[in-house]
């Protein structure tokens, strides 16, 4: 099967360039010059990944992300020359998976795209738990007590870290480099966005969270103390 990405770039010729190098690689590709293109034709395209710009006119990329994140968990890279970490952070609490920063080259867009593709779509089935939470990481789904919670995609393969290291303390930087790469261009406390997302699905009382624990001076551990 061919994977769907969706490429919303109000610069023609980025958006061109970005749409041909994705279809090179074997991709499915719509490029919209608005979010409200994309938006209205989501539903009925239903992509596997989406591309975002940041800056555009009308309703921005933050906006698309966030009408995105109301009906769907699939992987999506924003395109910004914005390099505040404020910026970033915001878009990783609307549920960004990653940034790429302009000026940048349409091969990182393809190989980014490759990495979310093969992580979340891949064919092999697999089924973790832990107490009451379980991911099916062929379907990239998390369940607390049998019930499905919506969850991103960066969410899931950070999720998918604390559950492959029970018990073990992580620093910001091993968790980023397990769950998003090595060449991860972001930063270290850019993990603590995610976190916070993460521990409104999973945790009873986010003041008092038994799953995910922060670990003072060091990063987070899963599962508590008491692992």
């Amino acid at each position: 099967m061919k994977y769907k990405v969706i490429v919303l770039e109000d610069e023609k010729t980025i958006r061109e360039m970005v749409c041909l190098y994705l279809i090179d690689a074997g991709y499915e590709v719509k490029g919209y010059s608005d979010g409200i293109s994309a938006l209205s034709d989501f539903d009925n395209y239903q992509p596997h990944l989406a591309v975002l710009d940041i800056m555009m006119k009308g309703i921005d990329g933050f906006d698309v992300l966030t009408e995105i994140r109301e009906k769907s968990n699939i992987p999506v890279l924003m395109l910004t020359a914005k390099i505040l970490e404020k910026d970033r952070l915001r878009g990783f609490e609307l549920g960004a998976d990653d940034y790429i920063i302009k000026p940048f080259s349409p091969k990182e867009v393809v190989s980014r795209a490759n990495v979310f593709i093969k992580r979340i779509y891949g064919d092999s089935t697999n089924i973790v738990k832990y107490n009451n939470l379980t991911l099916d990481t062929n379907k990239m789904l998390l369940y607390k007590d049998d019930k499905a919670i919506e969850i991103t995609s960066r969410e899931f393969s950070i999720l998918y870290v604390f559950f492959s290291n029970i018990g073990v303390p992580l620093t910001r930087e091993q968790i980023i480099n397990k769950a998003i790469g090595y060449d991860y261009e972001g930063y270290d406390r850019s993990i603590d966005a995610f976190i916070k997302n993460i521990r409104k699905k999973v945790e009873d009382d986010i003041k008092n969270p038994k799953y995910i624990v922060t670990k003072y001076g060091h990063g987070y551990i899963f599962g508590g103390d008491d692992n």
